[in-house]
């Protein structure tokens, strides 16, 4: 007897032939082997469903609801008592900064995610861009606690943008290791995903690597520069954000042209595609605009009153405490990754892989070529028009500027060499990542300023 696949549930009055469901997760083999006979492997599609499986509310509200209001009602707590004089200890007054900031952070950006998706949904996005334009969307939090810190201490928010890409790597690579294999002893990842993140990682690792030679080699010599100035960082920032738009341009690209391909085999007409299109977002609710964007403006509120929360505490942890910038950073690194790491294990458990690969390969591409140009551009502009005598301005060609980019080669080339190998990793391979960032981290420490 076939078994009854449950992505047909989706509508029981209208015939649909199973084939329409094809390389979606949980379609069962028999709809799969259509693919496989035309030498497509659908466990390797890059196709997925957007949102998450709705599920029994156990109050009237999403738990994000609840979470934001705590956030809100926190920080208006602490707003109040400073805007009254009352002076908390300076390690409590840390530990709420610390706490509120990532907080509302990370609730906001899962209110972003779902407005961008709810948009997309209405306005028949196909998957690839609205997981593009979400992902994308998911790094103004980041962005805005990069601002902030900015204007707190220039050093730190670079150092943090910079932690965060090997904190990344060094999840992506552990995650790998726990994903499901073939009798291949192999867990083949989405072909687009494939081909364009071995290309991207060579570049960044390459780029790093370029900047840190420049300032090795001028910090050496006799060569009168000693530092960065402003229209380094911005021409910097242009050439990582210039290759960001190509990369997006062509995964995007890739991928539709998988989904084409898919679509031929299985001989799809148009209202089959339409149909299939619904499949992909049937657990995205379907909102008014005047919600969505509502959704928006929260989302983006939450990341202000958050950035400005994880500023208070970055200010605290150096002047308080007398942490070094270097500390300072891997601390908010660290915290700062919590959301993603959760929703990587979420995703795991449920064995949405794809999901879970995405969010962690994610992690290193837009933090390296979205977040990084952003603090550049960001520290450029305060340097030029805000408080060009900063103590921590222009950036100089230090130990800890340089080991950060220099790392940046040896890091992402491991990475890249296991996306060409299909991505199988080992024991070897993890303890490998694990030496290369557990000795950064440890000179960054011991001997960065």
């Amino acid at each position: 007897m076939q078994k009854e696949n449950p992505n047909l549930r989706f509508n029981n009055d209208v015939s649909v032939r199973p084939e329409v469901v094809a390389g979606l997760p949980g379609a069962i083999p028999e709809v799969d082997e259509s693919l496989s006979n035309a030498g497509i492997d659908p466990e390797r599609l890059s196709i997925l469903h957007i949102g998450q499986p709705p599920k029994k509310l156990k109050y009237s509200a999403p738990g994000w609801v609840y979470r934001m209001s705590i956030g809100y009602f926190l920080w208006l707590v602490l707003f109040l008592l400073e805007h009254f004089g009352v002076t908390l200890p300076i390690y409590l007054d840390a530990f709420f900064s610390l706490v509120v900031g990532l907080l509302i952070v990370q609730v906001a950006c899962q209110i972003l995610v779902k407005a961008t998706e709810q948009f997309a949904a209405r306005m028949r996005w196909t998957h690839y861009i609205a997981g593009t334009a979400a992902e994308i969307l998911s790094t103004l939090p980041e962005c805005v606690v990069i601002a902030f810190l900015v204007m707190v201490d220039p050093l730190t928010a670079f150092l943090v943008a910079m932690v965060t890409i090997y904190n990344n790597a060094l999840v992506f690579s552990i995650y790998s290791y726990f994903l499901p294999r073939d009798q291949h002893g192999k867990f083949l990842m989405p072909k687009p995903i494939t081909d364009s993140g071995t290309q991207i990682l060579i570049a960044g690792g390459m780029l790093g690597l370029v900047m840190g030679l420049i300032m090795l080699t001028f910090s050496l010599g006799e060569h009168p520069k000693k530092a960065f100035e402003a229209i380094d960082l911005v021409v910097f920032a242009v050439l990582l954000l210039c290759i960001f738009v190509v990369y997006i341009y062509k995964i995007v690209r890739d991928q539709e042209e998988e989904e084409d391909e898919v679509h031929a085999v299985l001989e799809l007409t148009e209202e089959e595609v339409e149909l299939r299109h619904d499949l992909v977002f049937k657990h995205v609710e379907k909102n008014s605009l005047p919600f969505i964007f509502s959704l928006l403006l929260l989302g983006i509120l939450g990341a202000f009153l958050g950035g400005e929360r994880v500023a208070v505490f970055a200010t605290l942890a150096i002047d308080g405490f007398g942490l070094s910038g270097v500390v300072a950073a891997i601390i908010l690194a660290g915290f700062a990754g919590m959301s993603e790491y959760v929703i990587l294990w979420t995703s795991h458990r449920k064995k949405e892989y794809g999901i879970a690969l995405a969010n962690a390969f994610g992690g290193i591409a837009q933090v390296l070529f979205l977040i990084v140009p952003f603090t550049f551009l960001a520290i450029a502009y305060y340097q030029v028009f805000v408080n060009s005598g900063h103590s921590d301005l222009p950036i100089e060609f230090s130990v800890t500027h340089i080991l950060m980019l220099v790392f940046l080669f040896p890091t992402l080339h491991t990475l890249a060499s296991l996306l060409q190998n299909d991505h199988t990793m080992d024991i070897l391979d993890t303890v490998i990542m694990f030496s290369i960032v557990g000795l950064l981290l440890l000179l960054l420490v011991t001997y960065g300023v």
